[in-house]
């Protein structure tokens, strides 16, 4: 159920349309927009009568949401999310990038490559602290430690830090030390790290997982939303296909898709969504192209040297070449790079 408050409501008829929904068991969530405030209700198991609250003082109108994502729904809120991280706003006609290593290796690497990001025109570092590897075998992350090295680079360059968190005790320290939770591909379905995340007043980039369909990565948007926190961003990271000419198969076509069924906002991730280098530019020009709201990737000042994904990983000359093009193309496509 949606109800549409009317434009010139007060604070107390919308504290009193949420009341009553929690009097009768469910859970409200004020969704405010340009022009007017909507109620998402969600904790209903069979439909509800529009009339239960049409007739209170302030509402406009009760309308029942037919996709099981509610909350994400454009059928709840129509224009288009903007979410804050610092002082980067993602959504509406601004392209963001965010970049920086896949992994924290050590201060050096992570401050060498946050620099040249930052000098490039990134908006935002990104740096795996802890890392969900394929084999046990493989680098994990250098933990609590790289989550200060972060720290450290944010502070040099006052880049905000997305990083990802894997587990419950993983969630509070990178609330502790960074600017917005990942949740990884890996843990798309982790419904237990997602209701976390949800009870998180950190913004969330919740990436798509290898063989999500586009409803299953909206129902785990919704997981993060029905908790509270309505701050996520979508991420399609390619899933896996039968082609053997890339790491995997980027689905640039949930793109306009997302923004046809949901409000929130979609990055690319061409890095994982290719595995190879020389594939990350033409696919993260193609993301502005189709829509998406910004690109995440992987830039290393040694992609040699890499304990995790060097193979995708950009050089830094390579970076600031993508993004002088990306500035190029942005006003072609009705967008500006994000200040």
């Amino acid at each position: 159920m949606l109800i549409v408050m009317e434009r010139d409501c007060s604070a107390e008829q919308l504290q009193k349309v949420v009341e009553k929904i929690q009097k009768m068991g469910f859970k409200a969530h004020p969704i405010p927009g340009e022009v007017r405030t909507a109620i998402g209700v969600t904790g209903n198991r069979t439909p509800l009568d529009p009339a239960e609250f049409e007739t209170l003082s302030g509402v406009e109108s009760a309308i029942a949401v037919t996709k099981p994502y509610k909350l994400v729904s454009r059928e709840v809120k129509q224009e288009d999310s903007r979410i804050c991280v610092g002082p980067v706003t993602i959504g509406g006609t601004g392209f963001v990038a965010i970049a920086g290593p896949c992994a924290v290796e050590s201060e050096k690497q992570t401050l060498e490559a946050a620099l040249a990001v930052k000098d490039a025109g990134a908006h935002m570092l990104r740096g795996g602290a802890f890392k969900p590897r394929t084999s046990p075998y493989s680098f994990q992350g250098l933990g609590l430690e790289g989550l200060k090295i972060l720290a450290l680079a944010r502070r040099e360059t006052g880049l905000p830090i997305v990083t990802e968190a894997v587990d419950d005790e993983s969630v509070g320290l990178v609330e502790e030390y960074a600017d917005m939770i990942q949740i990884g591909a890996r843990n798309m379905q982790n419904f237990q790290l997602l209701k976390r995340a949800g009870r998180s007043k950190r913004p969330v980039l919740l990436k798509r997982g290898m063989s999500a369909t586009l409803d299953e990565l909206l129902m785990s948007a919704e997981y993060i939303l029905s908790e509270g926190n309505y701050n996520v961003v979508l991420c399609e990271r390619g899933v896996r296909t039968f082609a053997d000419h890339a790491r995997n198969t980027l689905d640039l076509s949930v793109v306009p898709a997302v923004k046809k069924r949901s409000h929130l906002p979609i990055f690319v991730d061409p890095s994982h969504g290719t595995g190879i280098r020389e594939k990350v530019g033409p696919l993260a020009r193609a993301a502005l192209a189709v829509g998406a709201d910004g690109v995440i990737i992987e830039v290393h000042p040694d992609p040699d040297a890499a304990l995790s994904d060097g193979p995708q990983s950009l050089l830094p000359g390579m970076f600031a070449d993508l993004m002088r093009d990306l500035g190029r193309m942005a006003p072609l496509v009705g967008r500006a790079m994000e200040r």
